[in-house]
């Protein structure tokens, strides 16, 4: 199951949502590309491009192995989350136009495009604002926000979990807009939004009192004092220079959570805050103060604000320190090519996830869950990691060799490769195994000695 061809001048226009209304107006909802996953080469094309301009002109900062495969992990994470669940926003926004619109505008005409254009900007900008103001809301999309760089792979670091809240703000255009045209507008709106988290772009000018920039979306991503709770929209800036929540880009942007997570772990980053919601809850007295801590701001204690003081946030400065735990040169290129095979089969299952059987696109969901937990932890440096790295290569080869039937594996099925490349794909594995047992066998040994030498010592005083 291919992508169709997209032109390159196709890619362009659709990244910057200049797509005209004749060219992406439909009438059936099976008509309507899926232009997300057609424009993933041009996020991969767009994420080189953006490194090497940054290298060869010092423009923004060299972009971090970790922190990027964190980010694409994170975006495969919500991505994957919609491979085993059902999608709510378009089932219950085409239930309510078949049975409670008021009017019904033309699919093909010019001013429905426009309309809608403007109805998912202001929805998006509804909710956004509140998945700031809304620490239950807060708690799925602080995930978006816990790099602490900003480049095109930071636009991929998304909330597993915003999926189940979203959708509930564009609905009142279901009273009008045909779902199609709504579901045109909701992906462009998301693919705007790729090209605008880069600091290789300054100013575009005019072009800033009217769209959101990169400028105007690096004060958003700000820890800042002066960034925070600021710029929440998506297309357009109008919204926030008319709600009273605009700032212009004035000292140099620190980005990242007020209070960082300091972990490659990209399971840790979807579920941190609702830990710390749910024990916040339990330790706070009283019934409208536990509502409270669901439904005000994150930054909210009895006593104070609904968004909470801003004094108490952190003033920070450029430069100011990052999470680096930073590996060996073999090791980070080891995960980086383990990575990027994690990709490709999460693409491929992603292609097929609809025409394979469910519990096999279960599985396949867990085992690459597994993998980014495992690149978490070696690029974290936890002590279990040589361990986890272990079980998870070893993993993959024994469901390669337990489904292999009919000259053919499920793996080999699934990816699609040529016998060549499984071979080679294989011999990688295999090596990577017993790479993994030596380290971790060398670990047992080191550690075991470690404790007879302090035995020793302790006999001897």
């Amino acid at each position: 199951m291919a992508l169709p061809n997209v032109t390159f001048w196709d890619g362009i226009q659709r990244l910057f949502y200049i797509v005209p209304p004749s060219e992406s107006s439909f009438e059936k909802l099976e008509d309507v590309p899926d232009y997300i996953s057609q424009s993933l080469p041009f996020f991969f094309g767009a994420m080189l491009i953006e490194v090497i301009v940054s290298c060869l002109s010092g423009a923004a900062p060299k972009a971090r192995v970790n922190d990027g495969i964190n980010s694409m992990s994170a975006g495969m994470l919500s991505e994957m989350m919609k491979m085993v669940t059902f999608s709510a926003q378009l089932t219950t926004y085409v239930i309510i136009y078949n049975n409670m619109r008021i009017t019904e505008l033309p699919w093909n005409s010019p001013y429905t495009w426009w309309i809608c254009f403007i109805g998912v900007d202001l929805g998006y900008y509804v909710f956004h604002r509140l998945g700031h103001e809304v620490n239950i809301m807060w708690a799925a999309h602080q995930v978006h926000h816990s790099s602490e760089e900003y480049n095109l792979t930071t636009a991929l670091r998304q909330g597993a979990m915003q999926g189940f809240t979203s959708w509930i703000f564009y609905l009142p255009l279901a009273l009008a807009v045909p779902p199609p045209i709504f579901m045109v507008h909701t992906q462009f709106n998301i693919l705007y939004q790729f090209w605008i988290h880069t600091e290789v772009v300054k100013s575009l000018g005019p072009l800033e009192y009217i769209l959101n920039t990169p400028s105007h979306h690096r004060v958003h991503h700000g820890r800042n004092r002066y960034c925070i709770d600021k710029n929440y929209g998506g297309t357009l800036i109008i919204w926030d220079r008319l709600f009273g929540t605009f700032q212009a880009e004035e000292d140099h942007v620190v980005y990242g959570l007020t209070h960082p997570l300091m972990t490659w772990d990209p399971v840790w980053a979807q579920a941190s805050h609702f830990k710390h919601i749910w024990c916040t809850f339990w330790q706070t007295k009283g019934v409208r103060n536990k509502v409270s801590v669901l439904f005000k701001g994150p930054g909210w204690s009895p006593g104070k604000p609904r968004l909470g003081e801003i004094t108490d946030i952190p003033d920070v400065h450029h430069p100011h320190p990052k999470y680096n735990s930073e590996l060996p040169l073999w090791a980070t290129t080891y995960v980086f090519i383990h990575f990027f095979v994690t990709v490709i089969v999460f693409s491929h299952l992603g292609l097929k996830a609809k025409i394979i059987n469910r519990s096999a696109v279960n599985v396949g969901v867990m085992c690459l869950i597994f993998s980014l937990v495992a690149f978490g932890a070696l690029f974290d440096k936890k002590w279990y990691a040589p361990y986890l790295e272990t079980v998870r290569v070893a993993v993959f080869l024994m469901i390669d060799i337990a489904t292999f039937t009919t000259g053919q594996s499920a793996m080999e099925s699934l990816l699609g490769f040529p016998s060549m490349g499984m071979s080679v794909l294989r011999l990688w594995f295999m090596f990577s195994v017993s790479l993994w047992v030596l380290l971790s066998a060398k670990q047992v040994s080191t550690a075991g000695l470690t404790r007879v030498s302090e035995n020793d010592t302790a006999t001897t005083q």
